[in-house]
């Protein structure tokens, strides 16, 4: 199958540190070409894959400060994909609504993973305008904003098996790992940890755009002696930081589509105290792979049930669960349904 993938602009695939998205469809991508599979992959140029790479810029978004408007990169990779649509027997789009006015008026199939958050009301006038192409959620709760889109699919995340994996060392503190921002709910980690009494690591980004959060919510509260924040790490670094840690905290605030770093603790082994939000009860087993909780309260009382927990039984479902190979299956089944579908004539009614 000859397959194209649109990537974001703003990162590497994968990235080098932070990027969820980004990480997710390289994992995609290398899972597909190892399947036999004929790929090519629009990015960034400093992009690492085993598949065809069509560079759409030297490098990352967010590497070049002298770009000063990031969506004409993105309509000018919505161009060229439009003008090679002929090449491919299926397009399969990560970069939201950008591509759909002009993919939905060529013969492709076509299909759009929505990656973000949908509870938005731009969002909703956006893909209603479009709601009859093809879309793919990662997690059931994602959908719930606008429910009535042309869902063909939801697929949850997945990555290679052995890309993170458990590590012989103690553990000795909570993990805290992603992004701050404000629905990411690190100050709720951070008074979790102060409670249960135990060291908080926290390896997490800071965009521009939460440095103001950063610095009036976060900073103030770094100075207390059971925080040490880490920042960025790159996937080198997790096996390590997760395995060492008793549990990933997940405290989180907002509808989240899926939450990759909960498959990322749990690939190594690792439990999650996560708050009962968007996908979490989808992604997470109560009591299995960690606990999910309604409130701080719950949390710090969770924290003494983590020893009932086996590591092992954690690593196990990452792999019967979230592993890249399930994640192209998945994929590759709704590849074929699309392409299928676009053999069969389509019927006009009377008078169209």
């Amino acid at each position: 199958m000859r397959i194209a993938q649109i990537a974001p602009l703003f990162e590497a695939v994968p990235p080098k540190l932070y990027g969820g998205t980004e990480r997710v469809v390289s994992s995609l991508t290398e899972e597909l070409v190892a399947m036999g599979h004929d790929v090519t992959l629009f990015a960034s140029g400093d992009s690492v894959t085993a598949a065809k790479l069509a560079a759409m810029r030297g490098e990352a978004l967010r590497l070049d400060p002298t770009v000063k408007d990031w969506v004409a990169h993105y309509m000018r990779m919505v161009e060229q994909v439009a003008q090679r649509a002929g090449e491919f027997d299926v397009i399969h789009s990560h970069i939201d609504y950008f591509p759909l006015g002009l993919l939905d008026r060529q013969r492709t199939p076509f299909l759009t993973t929505l990656h973000g958050r949908l509870d938005l009301p731009e969002f909703k006038m956006i893909y209603e305008t479009y709601g009859h192409t093809p879309y793919v959620s990662i997690s059931d709760h994602q959908r719930l904003p606008i429910p009535d889109l042309n869902w063909v699919r939801t697929v949850l995340h997945g990555m290679p098996k052995d890309r993170l994996t458990p590590q012989p060392v103690d553990q000795s503190y909570f993990a805290f790992l992603g992004r701050v921002s404000p629905e990411k709910g690190l100050d709720k980690a951070i008074r979790i940890a102060a409670r249960a009494g135990v060291t908080l690591k926290v390896a997490a980004k800071i965009d521009s755009a939460d440095r103001a959060y950063y610095e009036r919510e976060i900073a103030p509260l770094l100075g207390q002696g059971h925080v040490e924040f880490i920042g960025e790490i790159s996937d080198c670094q997790k096996p390590d930081f997760l395995s060492g840690a008793h549990a990933l905290l997940f405290p989180i605030d907002w509808p989240e589509p899926f939450g990759l770093v909960m498959i990322e603790a749990m690939a190594c082994g690792t439990p999650v105290i996560a708050m009962r939000r968007g996908s979490v009860p989808e992604v997470m087993e109560d009591g299995l792979t960690g606990f999910i909780v309604e409130n701080e309260d719950e949390a710090v009382a969770a924290v003494a049930r983590i020893p009932s927990l086996d590591r092992g039984q954690v690593r196990a479902r990452f792999e019967q669960r979230f592993t890249a190979r399930r994640m192209a299956e998945d994929y590759v089944s709704v590849y074929e349904e699309l392409i299928e579908a676009s053999r069969k004539p389509r019927l006009r009614a009377i008078g169209a």
